[in-house]
């Protein structure tokens, strides 16, 4: 896949980032990993981010990563896209972007680097770095502390014609804004906020009309259909399943720091396609919290498809 043709996907439905499969010990389950890939790529989502935030990148080993990447592209080949998370210090988000590609994913979302803050100067070099390690598409994520301006999406697009896409993860309408109108059609836009349907109807006013779900891990058919409200602005459907679900939703998630994560793999628990355990230092869902989740969950009926 170009990166063209990867810009192209980004901009065509709903994406999402499957949970990584531990086992009870807290190790890389690949017979579960590969039950729900073949789960959820009937569903429809128009790629599937293997290793991203959801899928607990932040905790992975480098000898574990190559290893799932590579499950997930053999697992949805013919079937969905793979694009694998990559982050952390520039080095080894190289290494996690040329390990993707040699496994065959068609494209990299570029995760935050951990902890230190860094000038505008340094997050450029940051990403050319990785940008120019590899051939396919480069997707970067602005989250955290690394918080790139309108000025340095437009070096970068000039100095690495295979950035080809932006997620935002900071909610500044004023930034988002001013990058869409900075940068273009030169970008695929993608939403990238906790339980981004919260905020879909806003973004898609901004020139951003698709979003990675979480909720897709353990309600697919439900996170499809709100995406459908989204596209064609059926706003009794968005504000029914905002208002039943994912407002209590959100009260549930904001119990816990971390629980973004934790939230979304007590859900698959639930509907019976446990992910394990979170690694620390992340915490699972305590039992009332799985009660009241299991309840909004109970209410929408049927995800078959």
């Amino acid at each position: 896949m170009t990166p063209q043709e990867l810009k192209t996907i980004m901009g065509s439905g709903l994406l999402s980032f499957p949970l990584t499969d531990f086992d009870a010990e807290g190790n890389f389950n690949q017979k579960g990993y590969i039950e729900r890939l073949e789960w959820l790529a009937p569903y429809g989502a128009s790629a599937l981010f293997a290793a991203g935030g959801t899928g607990e990148f932040f905790s992975l080993t480098a000898d574990e990563y190559p290893g799932i990447i590579k499950t997930a592209v053999d697992t949805c080949r013919g079937v969905v896209p793979i694009i694998a998370g990559a982050g952390g210090p520039t080095r080894f988000a190289i290494q996690c972007a040329q390990a993707a590609e040699k496994a065959g994913a068609h494209g990299v979302l570029l995760l935050p680097h951990y902890l230190t803050e860094a000038g505008q100067e340094g997050l450029i070099a940051h990403v050319e770095a990785v940008c120019k390690s590899v051939k396919f598409g480069v997707i970067v994520y602005n989250r955290g502390q690394a918080k790139l301006t309108p000025a340095s999406l437009q070096i970068l697009a000039d100095r690495c014609p295979n950035l080809v896409g932006f997620k935002d993860g900071i909610g500044d309408i004023e930034l988002m804004m001013s990058i869409y109108q900075t940068m273009g059609d030169r970008f695929a836009y993608l939403g990238g906020l906790p339980t981004a349907e919260v905020y879909a109807a806003a973004y898609k006013a901004l020139g951003t009309p698709v979003y990675s779900s979480a909720v897709f891990n353990f309600i697919p058919k439900t996170a499809m259909d709100f995406y459908e409200a989204v596209r064609t602005d059926d706003h009794a459907t968005q504000n029914r399943l905002l208002k039943d679900f994912f407002l209590p939703y959100l009260e549930i998630r904001n119990r816990g720091q971390g629980y973004a994560v934790s939230i979304v793999k007590a859900g698959a628990k639930l509907v019976g396609h446990d992910a394990g355990p979170v690694r620390t230092p992340l915490t699972d869902l305590k039992a009332s919290e799985m009660e009241a989740l299991d309840a909004l969950i109970k209410k929408l009926g049927s995800q078959a498809l």
